[in-house]
């Protein structure tokens, strides 16, 4: 299984920076930024960061896809 983040369940970060979640440590960019600008909706895959510490998970993300009929996620 692969894990899907959206902007909601990012906190609907505004800002490019590190960040922390439940999951780790994530890391946004200002194009990622500018995708959820755009399309709100996308799901970003997280993609762990190889280098990164043992004991704290590190992400990025990575390729995105959108969604194709109505929303269905909670707000």
């Amino acid at each position: 299984m692969v894990d899907k983040v959206t902007w909601q369940k990012a906190g609907r970060v505004t800002e490019p920076g590190r960040y922390m979640f439940r999951f780790g440590w994530l890391t946004v960019t200002a194009a990622d930024l500018k995708v959820w600008e755009q399309f709100p909706q996308a799901a970003f895959t997280l993609v762990k960061i190889p280098d990164a510490d043992p004991d704290a998970a590190e992400y990025h993300l990575g390729l995105f896809e959108l969604p194709t009929g109505p929303s269905s996620e909670p707000n």
